[in-house]
């Protein structure tokens, strides 16, 4: 089974964090809520308060296939552990996904330069580096998943799916949500 983790800071944009965790458990990822802050309760961009699986500190990184940093915040750049963990994927050529604002994280770590990119408007600066496809929903280029926002998070969980379990599985389970 596959593994992904998905990190959650103050101000995380609900839609973006929830909506992947359930599309990836419905196609039969292990993905795991990690908090970046001391607390496993952390507080959404609408005041939605959820309930992380792990601290930053519990969660095993070395151990999974896919680090996934939803938007809603710059606050997600200031995690110096997360940023490390990042690069130290990026190095093993592994999977990272990132939406909204969270691209920021990728573009300040120097991961994007000539990679193609997408993310929230307004954080196009942050991708520093990257060929912007401002207009696009999501957009993969080799081992980096971005989107570009809330609305587009079924877009984003989907290809996350399909990296992960495949294009059937993706399939399958935008069949069964009603998307295909």
């Amino acid at each position: 089974m596959r593994k992904a983790l998905i990190f959650l800071t103050t101000g995380f944009e609900e839609i973006e964090a929830l909506a992947t965790v359930d599309i990836l458990r419905r196609g039969d990822v292990d993905v795991k809520t990690i908090s970046l802050t001391d607390q496993k309760t952390v507080v959404g961009s609408h005041g939605i308060p959820v309930v992380a699986d792990l601290l930053f500190s519990e969660a095993d990184c070395s151990a999974t296939d896919m680090l996934i940093l939803p938007g809603g915040t710059p606050k997600i750049n200031d995690h110096e552990g997360l940023k490390k963990q990042v690069k130290a994927f990026s190095e093993a050529d592994k999977d990272i996904a990132a939406i909204c604002a969270a691209p920021m994280v990728l573009g300040g770590l120097g991961l994007l330069k000539g990679k193609s990119a997408t993310c929230y408007p307004g954080f196009e600066k942050y991708l520093d580096g990257a060929t912007l496809k401002t207009q696009e929903a999501v957009v993969v280029d080799g081992k980096i998943v971005t989107g570009r926002g809330p609305g587009l998070t079924f877009d984003f969980a989907l290809q996350l799916l399909e990296v992960l379990a495949g294009k059937a599985k993706r399939d399958e389970v935008a069949k069964g949500l009603l998307l295909a």
